[in-house]
């Protein structure tokens, strides 16, 4: 049987030890400040990024991986795996250009070789990462890519997200406010949860006073959306603080039994867009 490739972005904010150990190929997106150019979560950590932004005086800009740098990627697997099939998953492209970087390197390839199916997640961080790592455990056990991709879209619709920022903005300046914007010049102490569409837009669901409040509103928001379910999977995406993920996850167990936990970081790239103090919340049914 011919065997299965996934690539994905380095938006995703798969743990790199777990990406390693599934053989997923992450392309990194690239971070700037200023004049200073850093491949996302390659030349410059989380750690790192998050003990700079404060004291940075400009906002970091970010850019996708050009088609060529995909045609690259594609090549290099097609030469190890000849006759492979390639599932290549991305962050939303109402967000960012990356999906469209990959949708444009496929057609330059497809005509010479095996085919590439490049997926738009209408989603980020691990919000499509924990999709690529099933994608990626299904091709290990010789899944057929027909059956990966179907799995990964019930996954995506089974998903519940929400994101809870210390400010709108890195979101703002970066251009990547959504429909969120209603929530801009609010009141001191308030804190927005944030969400993604269906079309992988950014909104705003509420906001609240304070952050021990916006924590609890959160899961009061997850029980709503998944009636009568006990058992989940979870991950949860901070910034460089650990900790803060940990007690979320605490305060997560008095309401849900937690199969699968991730506790993962918010990369740089989307970090350069939500700022440090965002706790961004992924759930989906065990």
């Amino acid at each position: 049987m011919n065997r299965t490739v996934i690539v994905t972005d380095s938006t995703s904010d798969i743990p790199p030890s777990m990406a390693e150990a599934l053989g997923i190929e992450v392309v990194p997106l690239t971070l700037m400040f200023g004049e200073e150019a850093f491949r996302d979560n390659v030349d410059m950590t989380p750690e790192q990024f998050y003990e700079r932004l404060p004291r940075s005086t400009s906002l970091p800009t970010t850019s996708q991986p050009s088609p060529v740098e995909y045609m690259n990627v594609y090549q290099g697997i097609q030469e190890r795996y000849p006759g492979c099939r390639i599932l290549s998953f991305h962050i939303s492209s109402g967000l960012s250009g990356t999906y469209q970087s990959a949708v444009l390197a496929k057609s330059m390839l497809e005509e010479k070789g095996e085919p590439i199916t490049v997926v738009d997640s209408l989603s980020a961080s691990y919000g499509f990462g924990f999709m690529v790592v099933e994608a990626a455990r299904l091709a290990a056990e010789g899944h057929r890519p027909e059956e990966i991709l179907a799995q990964a879209e019930r996954l995506r619709q089974s998903r519940k997200l929400y994101f809870l920022v210390d400010t709108l903005e890195y979101l703002q300046k970066g251009g990547r406010i959504g429909k969120a914007s209603a929530f801009l010049g609010t009141l001191l102490n308030i804190k927005p949860i944030l969400s993604i569409d269906a079309e992988g837009i950014i909104y705003a669901v509420e906001k609240v006073r304070g952050r021990k409040k916006a924590v609890a509103r959160m899961i009061e928001l997850f029980k709503q959306d998944l009636p009568g379910v006990d058992k989940i999977n979870v991950a949860v995406g901070h910034t460089a603080d650990p900790a803060s993920g940990e007690e979320f996850l605490k305060e997560l167990a008095g309401h849900f039994t937690l199969e699968e936990k991730v506790l993962t970081n918010v990369g740089p790239v989307v970090g350069s867009h939500v700022g440090n103090g965002t706790l961004a919340v992924f759930i989906w049914p065990a």
